[in-house]
């Protein structure tokens, strides 16, 4: 029997018996990389003494949680240094995000790029003081005097026990939460003095020493307080930490290469689309070259849509908003929804209402309007699986501070997609359009891929259905992702309110992840379409009806696509696929042959008889990212050739001009990367 002042914890996997009073410093010594401690599942700053029984395991600051706390602590030190610039700035949140984090500051002048540069110096001063991050569990009352010049942290703990779901979106969920309040000193090292404090949850690092100098400040924005436009507006400086200098410079040069690969940036170079403010914000138009790509798209997913059995049809950008009641998503998606088109409404001279208008509303969705077409005759189980498949146009309301170029939008074509099911047919359904999806998504040249599971959150009223039903139609969804053999992660909430999702996110060129297709369970809008179907013994059954969205959005998948490929657009898809280009005048006559050649086999070509001098031609179509030059001038004419420049600068020379065409034509028709 171990003696009183001796207790056993389980460390790593291993059972080890300490003296009571231990910490997770202590369990940990000599291990530089370990930041904070997992202690039977939560997070603890690793000076705080472990309990008899203990499950304990090192947090690496490499991990993802020891990045969150890494960048949290990082912002702390950030805003001990803005308070030091601008001493009147007064502090909101700072939370930790992907891949760096944030604090918000009501300040009297936004900050300046030179102010972010001051600001880094300062923050590197901190860091080499290797002041003490110190854990302080307070009352109520003594966290209101340490934070009584701070209003926003007295908003915060007045709203401590009732805090709003987007005062936990916005991060202040990082200040307080449930049972005790902590506040975090700064302390001098030597002294033990604390310099500066602010409210917060934790867990920090042990000490600024470990922040090194791999952190940035990025950018400067402002923000609504909470993220409500109703708030004051704040100033937000963003910022990223990592474990070490390179792993920094890693980051950043990813950043550089995305910045490259802006589709906003790219859509304007290549003359592809464009967003005019005459339209207002996140409605694009397409230009005759985007145009090219949507259409190229949109035939080639039409067509494999009606080969994998889906009828196409074709619904109204509006409908009475009743619809939308029926349906479910109002009042549910109202947020998300366009305000009410009122008409019809007759008035007599005097002003009278003689004739009650009706509300009319854009449509967000396309699924309540194919439920009509269901409903639209008596159906028999000799029809099932139905799938209905349009490019429907819908329009949300997105804030004007999240709609970013394609990838979110105001109004957009859904690849949208409703197949009507018995139970019995739901889970091949779903493995249909599972494996519908990665074929369609490989065709495009996306092939990393993992699957995310959203279910719903039973704490939520948000949630509409049984416990039964969920279940069900989760573990359906469940088990046919695992047979695909992709990863699957857990997305606990994150379900439509009338059913559980799987999520395809797919990784482009240079790493990133994207949300691209959905497939929906939904056990709620046939029975409220009172939807059915003749079964085989005569009784009238409720049909089960899956949604599927292959790539969310032509607007956005373009987005994602022009970014994956830089640009540089697979010769099926590119707007102009191959440029000719005489070495002289004299030559332009045969390449205009060659040209008409190509476009009998329906390739996008054209010549380039400007008045440029050859090299900036050249130039000019590496620039516009075309596919294939083909060159020709004296001895290439007499031998009925051309030569191939391809994209990487090389050549290849005196290719027979029906080779050539061979060549393009076959890239083109097999969609050759």
């Amino acid at each position: 029997m171990p003696d009183a002042q001796q207790i056993i914890v389980t460390v790593d996997g291993e059972q080890r018996t300490v003296t009571q009073g231990t910490t997770g410093a202590d369990l940990f010594e000599g291990h530089r990389e370990i930041v904070v401690a997992r202690v039977d599942g939560v997070l603890k700053d690793l000076d705080q003494p472990v309990p008899d029984g203990a499950v304990v395991e090192g947090v690496d600051i490499a991990s993802e949680d020891g990045l969150n706390v890494l960048r949290h602590s990082t912002a702390h030190v950030m805003a001990q240094a803005v308070q030091q610039l601008r001493p009147d700035a007064k502090l909101g949140i700072g939370p930790y995000i992907k891949d760096g984090f944030y604090f918000d500051f009501d300040v009297e002048e936004p900050f300046t790029p030179e102010d972010l540069r001051t600001l880094e110096k300062m923050m590197l001063k901190i860091v080499n003081q290797n002041q003490i991050f110190k854990r302080r569990a307070v009352s109520e009352v003594e966290a209101g005097a340490a934070m009584a010049n701070e209003p926003y942290k007295l908003i915060i703990l007045g709203a401590k026990d009732h805090q709003s779901e987007g005062a936990t979106k916005e991060g202040a969920n990082v200040e307080v939460g449930a049972g005790e309040i902590t506040i975090y000193d700064n302390l001098d090292r030597k002294s033990g003095e604390a310099i500066w404090c602010d409210l917060c949850r934790g867990p920090h690092l042990p000490n600024t020493k470990l922040i090194s100098n791999a952190f940035a400040l990025t950018r400067s924005a402002a923000a609504y307080w909470l993220g409500s436009e109703k708030n004051k507006q704040l100033q937000r400086i963003y910022g990223t930490a990592w474990p070490t200098k390179e792993a920094l410079k890693a980051y950043q040069d990813r950043i550089a290469e995305a910045e490259r690969r802006d589709h906003r940036k790219l859509g304007a170079e290549l003359d592809l689309f464009s967003f005019p403010d005459e339209l207002g914000s996140g409605l694009p138009v397409f230009h005759p070259k985007g145009g090219i790509i949507k259409r190229e798209m949109e035939d080639y997913v039409r067509r494999r849509h009606i080969e994998e059995g889906f009828q196409y049809v074709g619904t109204p950008h509006i409908s009475k908003d009743g619809l939308f009641h029926t349906s479910g998503h109002l009042p549910y998606y109202a947020d998300t929804m366009f305000p009410p088109l009122h008409v019809d409404e007759e008035r007599d001279e005097d002003g009278n209402v003689t004739k009650p208008g009706q509300d009319y509303r854009l449509k967000a969705m396309n699924c309540p309007m194919h439920n009509l077409i269901y409903r639209s005759r008596g159906r028999s189980y000799r029809e099932l699986p139905m799938r209905l498949f349009e490019f429907g146009h819908v329009y949300r309301y997105e804030k004007s501070g999240v709609v970013h170029g394609l990838t979110r939008v105001r109004g957009f074509a859904q690849d949208d997609s409703h197949s009507y099911v018995t139970k019995e047919q739901a889970p091949g359904e779903v493995k249909h359009l599972l494996d519908f999806i990665l074929s369609l998504l490989r065709d495009f040249g996306l092939d990393d891929f993992f699957l995310e599971l959203s279910t719903r959150d039973p704490e939520s009223d948000k949630f509409i259905g049984t416990d039964e039903q969920w279940a069900e139609a989760t573990a359906v969804l469940e088990s046919v992702a695992r047979e695909t053999g992709l990863e699957l992660v857990p997305d606990p909430g994150g379900a439509a309110y009338y059913g559980p999702k799987i999520s395809v996110q797919a990784r482009d060129a240079i790493g990133r992840t994207w949300q691209m297709s959905t497939v929906q369970y939904d056990f709620n809008q046939p029975a409220r379409f009172g939807l059915e179907y003749q079964a085989a013994d005569g009784t009238r059954q409720e049909p089960v009806m899956i949604h599927a969205a292959k790539f969310g959005s032509i607007e956005r998948f373009l987005g994602v696509l022009t970014e994956h490929y830089a640009g540089a657009f697979p010769a099926w898809l590119a707007p102009v696929q191959v440029v000719a280009i005489p070495v002289a005048e004299a030559f332009n006559d045969y390449m205009d042959d060659v040209v008409a050649r190509l476009k009998r086999e329906g390739i996008r070509a054209e010549v380039d008889a400007s008045s440029d001098r050859f090299p900036k031609k050249i130039r000019t179509a590496s620039k516009d990212k075309v596919p294939f030059v083909l060159i020709a001038g004296g001895e290439d004419a007499e031998a009925g050739a051309v030569s191939f420049r391809f994209r990487d600068g090389s050549q290849d020379n005196g290719v027979a001009v029906e080779e050539a065409v061979k060549r393009i034509v076959e890239a083109v028709r097999t969609r050759a990367r």
